[in-house]
């Protein structure tokens, strides 16, 4: 079994470093893409990043269990809604239910007026982080979140206002799917509660083998 663990927008493979040296007791070999790496050949959109991710899921000939945050998430919603046969397992972590359309436009407007080198710690130039948040205001996850059948778990931050009640959403749609809210930690439980997370993990893996 391969085991990916897929970055939220924002955020690039090191944001999972302290979640992989808390699972390195549990003997756990574990994959972080970056995002932005994979998709480096080619124009920044979903799009293009969702067919580079595939193909790097692809390439493993084991099934997978795919951890997503955020857009991570929203990514492995589409693969196993495709590749069904491939996917063991997912856990979505602070994933919107509904794309918030109206937030996109105003994190665009914040982006313009960020500074290059914040974009360029994570590999992403700012002109291709818009054009990426631009080309996901269309997708739907209520669509394919309720075709998901292999075993799920839905993961939300204590203070994550804003997709505490997608995960409440994504819980009720999925079938075989169960819900953990993490204490201290808002959306990136990833950097905010790395610890408790790495547990969850680590347990919702072991019993689903």
């Amino acid at each position: 079994m391969v085991n990916i663990l897929v970055h939220g927008l924002g955020q690039d493979e090191t944001s999972w470093n302290e979640v992989k040296n808390q699972l390195k007791n549990s003997k756990i070999n574990i994959e972080t893409p970056n995002l932005f790496s994979i998709v480096k050949n080619y124009q920044v959109n979903y799009e293009n990043m969702y067919k580079t991710f595939t193909d790097y899921c692809n390439h493993f000939n084991e099934k997978v269990n795919l951890v997503g945050l955020s857009l991570g998430g929203v990514l492995a919603i589409d693969y196993v809604a495709e590749f069904p046969e491939k996917v063991n397992s997912i856990m979505l972590i602070g994933v919107p239910y509904e794309i918030p359309k109206t937030m996109f436009i105003i994190q665009n407007i914040v982006y313009k007026f960020m500074p290059k080198r914040i974009f360029e710690k994570i590999g992403c130039p700012k002109s291709d982080m818009i054009r990426l948040l631009k080309s996901m205001s269309q997708l739907s996850i209520p669509e394919k979140a309720p075709n998901i059948k292999c075993n799920t778990l839905i993961i939300c931050g204590e203070k994550d206002n804003i997709n505490m009640k997608s995960a409440k959403q994504l819980n009720q749609v999925i079938q075989n799917s169960k819900i953990k809210i993490i204490k201290n930690a808002e959306h990136e439980v990833n950097k905010d509660n790395p610890k408790e997370l790495a547990n969850i993990i680590s347990n919702f893996w072991k019993d689903n083998q």
